[in-house]
């Protein structure tokens, strides 16, 4: 069986991960997983509980973190989030190509965590401009949320150095293909490994 393995996908807030997990997604590979996060912020209108985050109280998320359920977590704009440990091993096990949606700092310790198990990806806006605008289009903060989460930007592109893998988001169908050839290349190293 092949080996599985964990592919972090990171970016700015705006930057498009999501929308890059969801494409990559639609090539159906049967060993493709995508890991879904636990978060305590509300839920956003289109989104829908079990199937973008697993939506729990404060509460509930500390009593999961102190009894070990996550793999990692932290706090992000005033919400926390997580990384369910159950369902990653068990991909793993099974020889799955496992999808995370991850800010810089849940990406970094996810590697350390799972070392080579782990390809980092992270992905470059066009420019701070242009990240404002997906901001602002997506309409789903206030023009504060945004201020906050750009005061993150700087840090975030300086912790892209640790990544594996950097790619600028400049059109979509691009960056899908970019992150399916990474994806591609270290399955066949692990293959290659195992022979």
């Amino acid at each position: 069986m092949a080996k599985g393995f964990l592919v972090v996908i990171s970016a700015p807030s705006g930057g498009g991960k999501t929308t890059i997990i969801r494409k990559v997604l639609e090539n159906q590979d049967p060993d493709f997983q995508y890991s879904i996060s636990v978060t305590t912020r509300p839920r956003r209108l289109n989104e829908q509980n079990g199937k973008d985050y697993y939506f729990i109280d404060t509460k509930t998320f500390k009593q999961k973190k102190q009894a070990g359920e996550f793999v990692e977590w932290a706090e992000v704009h005033g919400h926390y989030y997580a990384t369910p440990r159950k369902p990653l091993d068990q991909w793993l096990k099974e020889g799955k190509i496992v999808f995370l949606d991850l800010d810089v700092q849940g990406g970094l310790e996810i590697k350390k965590k799972y070392g080579e198990s782990a390809v980092l990806i992270f992905v470059k806006p066009p420019s701070r401009q242009r990240l404002v605008e997906r901001l602002k289009n997506r309409k789903t903060e206030s023009d504060e949320q945004i201020a906050k989460r750009l005061e993150r930007f700087p840090v975030e592109m300086e912790q892209a150095k640790y990544y594996d893998y950097q790619i600028v988001n400049e059109n979509l169908e691009d960056t899908v293909k970019e992150v399916l050839r990474i994806v591609q290349k270290h399955r066949e190293s692990l293959i290659k490994k195992e022979v």
